[in-house]
C-alpha cells in the first residue's frame, strides 16, 4: 500500500524499521498495530500490516517533540516493552488509504501522542538521531536552508554506503564505473547506488524501495537519451525498445561528468548493435511513409527531452478533432480537423485578439499566454482515473474540485477554446489502445458536481459507441490524409521554427519566458530560497520542448492514388486514371519491376567484366538497345565496347587530356564526352568522326547532363552552364548552334551536377562540400548547404524529386529535403563512397575500395557487401528497370552486374 507518491514533492525516504504503533498508551481504549515505520526527509509514516487501518503521515514540522524513553528508563529490566519505543507529539497527523480505499487524505488536527516501538531497539538511538536532524531541517524558515540540509544528510548517507557486488549476475562481470544517482518516477526521485558493468546496468536503491536492486541487461538496450531534469543536464533515460512510450529506467545524476561517462559506456556498448537516430533520420522516415505519424511524434517527443517519467516534460500530442458533436465522425471534411497551424490559443480569434491588446501592452518580458500546454497539472487532469494517487502527491493530499475534473471530451475542448488561460494540448494516450483513463474502473470519490451529479467516465462524443471506439476513430484521425498534409505546420509550433524568436510572435506562440530552455540559468541564482522557489515555479508551470529543427519542417510525402508501395506488389484500381488501360498497365508494370529490382538488389551478381583502358574509367553511357557500352577515361579515349563481340570497336581522343564524363543523346546517333580540357565534345556514332566541339569554360569540365534539348555542364571553373543546342544536320558539315541559356555562379569548383525529373531544379556539389539546389528557370539558388567536408563526388534526387542525396570525400551521405532544404538525414560510411544509384530508400554504391554496398538508408546501415573493382570505383550507370548496372573503376576495368532472383 505504501508508495513514494505518499511523500511529499521533493522529499526522499530514506529507511524503515517494523514496529508497533502503540496509541492511547497505558490506557484502556489502548490500541497496538503491526507495521512499518518509515523513516522520509520531511515526514514519518506508518503502514500497519492490516490493511483496514490507514497509513498515518505524520507531517515533521508539525511535530511538538520526538524523543525516546530516559536512558535509566531503558536500563531497567521491568520496563521491557518500552524497549526500543519513540514517542512522537504532534499536531496534525493525515490518514491515508483507510480500509485500503484511494480517496483524499484525512486530516487529523490537535495535539496527540504516536509511539512506535522498534523490533530491534538497537537501532532506537540512530534512528532519534536522525528524526532529530531531520526535524531541525524541517524547522527551517527558508526552503532553500531546508533543501541544503536534506541534500548533506542524503549525500552523507550515500557516501556511508556504496553498491553491493553480491548483486551482480555473474561472478565474471568487469566493473566499469560506479557512482550516485536518483532514480526517477513520475513526481518522485529516489537516491542510491548506480553500477555499469561489461554485461549490465544495476541502480541499488539506498532504501531497496520497491526491491533491492534494479537490473538492465547491456544486450537489450535499444535507444538511451540525455535528458534535461529540473532544468539541468543531469539525466539519462534507457530504452530495451525500438516504439514504445515508456522507459526501463531513467537516472538522475548529481553532476553532469557523472551522466555523460556513463552515457558514453552505454552508448559505445550498444553502438555495435544499432545505430543512433536522429530527428533527421526519423524525419525521412516518416515523410517516405516507413513509420505513423503516432510514431514520428513519440520519437521528436524522446528527442526533445519529453519522458513519461517527468510529469513537467511529458510527450505532448495535438488535439486533431474539431468535432464533438456530430453522430458520425467524418474524416474527408477539413472542418472536422483543427486547424494544426496555429497553437491552442490562436484557434479563437476574439480570445486571441483579447490576448494580443494585453501583449502589447504588457512590458519586456512579454508573453501571450498566462498558462502553458502541457504541465504536471494537465497531464493528471487527463490521467485522474487511473493515476489518482499522482493528482493526490501533486495537489497535497486533494483531487480537484468536481466541475474542474475531466468531465466531458466536448467540454474540454470548448474549455480550450474558450477559457482565458485553458491552452492545453493532449497526451499521447488519446492515440492509444488503453482506454482505461476514460473510465472510472477504480470507482474512485471524485466528488459531486454542480448539478448534483457524480463524476464517473469521461462522457465520450455522439461519434464514439465507446471508450475503445473513441482511441480507435481518434488514432484514424492521427493518421488520416489531411493530419498527415498539415503535422508538419504543428511540428513548426512545438518542436521547430515557429517556437522561439520573431517566427512564434508571428505564429502567436509566445509563452512565459520562463518555459524555455535557456530562459533562466539556475546556476547564476546564489540565493539558494529564490533557486528552489523559481525551480519549483517552472515545474509546475511547465516546459517547452527543446528545439529540434529552426528551419520550417518538410511536408509528408503522401501517395498518389494508383502509386504502390514499396510493401504491396498488387496494383490499385486505375478508373480514375484518364489514361488508356494498356497504357496504365505497362506503367504500373515498369513501377512494379522497379520496386522488385530494388527489393532484391542485394543479389546483383556479375556477370562479365573487362580491362578496356590504360587508366581510370569515369563515364558510362549505353544505347538504347543495350548493344553498345560507351566509356570514357582519364586515358584521354572514348571507347565504344559491344556486348556482343565482346570486342572494343571504337577508340577516340579529342585531346592529350582526361575525359571526365559522356551521354549519348537520344535517337543513339550522339556521343558528348566532358574533358579536362574545358571542352565537350560531339562525336557522331554514324560518321565515327567528331562532329562538334563546345568550348564552354575556363576550367576542367566535371560532368555533363543532357535533358530536352538542354545540355548542362559543370566544370572547374566554378559555373555550372546551361545550353540549348541546336543540332547541325549530320549529312552536311553544318555544325550545331549552341546558346547560352544561363550561369550558376559558385564560389568554388564544381565536381558534379543533377536534375531533378521534370527538369525544373538542379543540384550541384562542389570541391569545398557545399550543396546548391538551383531554380533552372531563373537561375536563382533556393538552397545552399555546407554538406560535406571535402569534394563532393555524387549527387542525385530521388526518383519522386522530393529528396536529394549526396556522397563526399569525408565518408558521409547526406540527404536534402528539396522543397524546405532542410538537411534531413546523415549517414556515415567507413570510407569515401564515389558513386550511387538510389531509389529514395535503398542506395547502390561504389567504395573507394572498390565494393559495391547495399545501404538501407532509413536504418542508416549496410545490408549487403559485393566484391568489385580492385580500385575505387569511379562511375556506375543504371538501366531504366533498375536490373542491370555497369561500373568502371580504377582498376580500369568495366563491369557488367545483373540481378539474379
Amino acid at each position: 500500500r505504501f508508495s513514494l507518491l505518499l511523500l511529499n514533492l521533493e522529499e526522499y525516504y530514506f529507511e524503515q524499521h517494523t514496529a508497533n504503533h502503540i496509541i492511547k498508551k497505558g490506557c484502556r481504549d489502548e490500541r497496538k498495530y503491526r507495521g512499518s515505520l518509515k523513516i522520509c526527509s520531511k515526514s514519518i509514516i506508518f503502514e500497519p500490516d492490516d490493511s483496514v487501518q490507514p497509513i498515518i503521515k505524520i507531517p515533521l514540522r508539525d511535530c511538538i517533540s520526538i524523543k525516546a524513553p530516559e536512558d535509566n528508563e531503558g536500563k531497567n529490566p521491568f520496563t521491557r516493552d518500552t524497549s526500543g519505543g519513540i514517542s512522537v507529539i504532534c499536531n496534525q497527523v493525515f490518514l491515508i488509504k483507510e480500509r485500503n480505499i484511494i480517496a483524499p487524505y484525512k486530516t487529523v488536527r490537535g495535539k496527540a501522542e504516536h509511539l512506535f516501538q522498534l523490533d530491534v531497539p538497537g537501532k532506537l538511538g540512530d534512528v532519534v538521531q536522525t528524526l532529530h536532524q531531520l526535524y531541525r531541517a524541517s524547522c527551517l524558515d527558508k526552503m532553500g536552508d531546508q533543501a541544503a540540509m536534506i541534500t548533506a544528510i542524503l549525500q552523507s548517507r550515500l557516501a556511508r554506503t556504496s553498491f553491493d557486488k553480491n548483486r551482480f549476475q555473474s561472478i565474471s562481470e568487469t566493473l566499469h564505473m560506479e557512482c550516485k544517482a536518483e532514480m526517477v518516477t513520475p513526481l518522485v526521485t529516489n537516491p542510491g547506488h548506480v553500477c555499469v558493468t561489461d554485461a549490465n546496468l544495476y541502480f541499488q536503491p539506498l532504501n531497496g524501495y520497491p526491491k533491492p536492486v534494479v537490473q538492465i541487461t547491456l544486450q537489450n538496450v535499444r535507444r538511451i537519451y540525455k535528458r534535461r531534469h529540473g532544468l539541468m543536464p543531469l539525466g539519462l533515460e534507457v530504452f530495451c525498445t525500438e516504439n514504445d512510450l515508456c522507459s526501463d529506467i531513467y537516472l538522475k545524476f548529481y553532476n553532469y561528468q557523472d551522466r555523460d561517462e556513463l552515457y558514453f559506456l552505454i552508448a559505445t556498448y550498444i553502438e555495435n548493435h544499432i545505430t543512433e537516430h536522429t530527428a533527421e533520420s526519423y524525419m525521412l522516415q516518416w515523410q517516405r511513409g516507413h513509420i505513423s505519424n503516432y510514431q514520428y511524434l513519440l520519437h521528436l517527443n524522446n528527442l526533445a527531452d519529453r519522458s513519461c517519467n517527468d510529469l513537467s516534460q511529458y510527450p505532448v500530442f495535438p488535439w486533431i478533432i474539431a468535432d464533438y458533436s456530430s453522430s458520425v465522425l467524418d474524416l474527408t471534411k477539413p472542418e472536422t480537423f483543427r486547424d494544426l497551424s496555429k497553437p491552442i490559443g490562436a484557434l479563437n480569434k476574439e480570445r486571441l485578439d483579447r490576448l494580443l491588446t494585453r501583449y502589447q501592452e504588457m512590458p519586456e518580458p512579454k508573453f501571450m499566454y498566462g498558462s502553458h500546454y502541457s504541465s504536471p497539472g494537465y497531464v493528471l487532469f487527463y490521467l485522474v482515473r487511473v493515476a489518482p494517487e499522482y493528482m493526490l502527491c501533486l495537489q497535497n493530499g486533494k483531487f480537484d474540485h468536481a466541475d474542474r475534473m475531466f468531465n466531458s471530451l466536448a467540454e474540454t475542448w470548448k474549455n480550450c477554446l474558450d477559457g482565458a488561460t485553458d491552452f492545453k494540448e493532449l497526451i499521447p494516450e488519446f492515440y492509444e489502445n488503453d482506454s482505461n483513463f476514460l473510465v472510472n474502473s477504480l470507482k474512485l470519490d471524485l466528488g459531486k458536481r454542480q448539478g448534483g451529479k457524480m463524476v464517473e467516465d469521461v462522457e465520450l462524443p455522439p461519434w464514439a459507441s465507446g471508450p475503445d471506439d473513441f482511441l480507435q476513430k481518434s488514432r484514424e484521425a492521427l493518421e488520416s490524409q489531411y493530419v498527415s498534409e498539415h503535422l508538419h505546420e504543428w511540428i513548426d509550433l512545438i518542436f521547430g521554427c515557429k517556437q522561439k524568436g520573431s517566427e512564434a510572435v508571428a505564429a502567436h506562440n509566445v509563452f512565459h519566458p520562463l518555459t524555455y530552455e535557456g530562459g533562466v540559468d539556475l546556476n547564476s541564482i546564489m540565493d539558494p530560497n529564490e533557486k528552489v522557489a523559481l525551480l519549483t515555479q517552472i515545474l509546475e508551470f511547465g516546459q517547452t520542448p527543446k528545439q529540434l529543427f529552426t528551419t520550417p519542417h518538410p511536408q509528408r510525402i503522401m501517395p498518389k492514388v494508383k502509386s504502390l508501395s514499396r510493401t504491396s506488389s498488387h496494383s490499385v484500381s486505375i478508373t480514375e486514371s484518364s489514361v488508356s488501360p494498356n497504357e496504365e498497365s505497362f506503367e504500373d508494370l515498369t513501377e512494379e519491376s522497379i520496386t522488385l529490382a530494388w527489393n532484391n538488389i542485394a543479389k546483383l551478381k556479375l556477370d562479365e567484366q573487362y580491362k578496356i583502358h590504360k587508366e581510370a574509367i569515369t563515364g558510362i553511357a549505353v544505347t538504347c538497345n543495350g548493344s553498345s557500352v560507351f566509356t570514357t577515361s582519364q586515358d584521354s579515349t572514348l571507347k565504344m565496347f559491344s556486348r556482343e563481340s565482346k570486342t572494343i570497336q571504337r577508340s577516340v581522343s579529342f585531346s592529350n587530356m582526361a575525359l571526365s564524363s559522356c551521354l549519348i543523346l537520344p535517337g543513339d546517333t550522339t556521343v558528348i564526352s566532358s574533358s579536362w580540357d574545358n571542352h565537350i565534345y560531339f562525336y557522331s556514332i554514324a560518321f565515327g568522326r567528331q562532329q562538334d566541339i563546345l568550348m564552354g569554360h575556363d576550367d576542367a569540365v566535371s560532368k555533363i547532363c543532357w535533358r530536352d534539348g538542354h545540355l548542362y555542364s559543370a566544370s572547374w571553373d566554378s559555373t555550372v552552364k546551361v545550353w540549348h543546342c541546336v543540332p547541325g544536320e549530320t549529312l552536311s558539315n553544318k555544325k550545331h548552334h549552341f546558346e547560352l541559356l544561363a550561369e550558376l555562379e559558385h564560389e568554388v569548383s564544381v565536381n558534379t551536377i543533377d536534375l531533378n525529373a521534370t527538369n525544373t531544379v538542379l543540384a550541384s556539389g562542389t570541391k569545398e562540400g557545399t550543396i546548391s539546389v538551383w531554380d533552372v528557370s531563373t537561375a536563382t539558388v533556393l538552397h545552399q548547404l555546407p554538406c560535406h567536408s571535402g569534394t563532393v563526388f555524387d549527387a542525385a534526387f530521388s526518383p519522386d524529386s522530393r529528396h536529394l542525396l549526396s556522397a563526399g570525400e569525408d565518408c558521409c551521405f547526406k540527404v536534402i529535403d528539396v522543397q524546405t532544404g532542410m538537411l534531413i538525414s546523415s549517414v556515415t560510411t567507413d570510407e569515401p563512397q564515389r558513386c550511387f544509384k538510389w531509389d529514395g530508400n535503398t542506395i547502390l554504391s561504389g567504395s573507394q575500395s572498390g565494393e559495391l554496398l547495399i545501404w538501407d538508408l532509413l536504418g542508416g546501415k549496410v545490408i549487403e557487401r559485393i566484391k568489385g573493382h580492385t580500385g575505387a570505383v569511379m562511375s556506375m550507370w543504371m538501366n531504366e528497370q533498375c536490373n542491370s548496372v555497369i561500373t568502371g573503376g580504377e582498376d580500369r576495368q568495366i563491369m557488367f552486374w545483373k540481378l539474379q532472383y
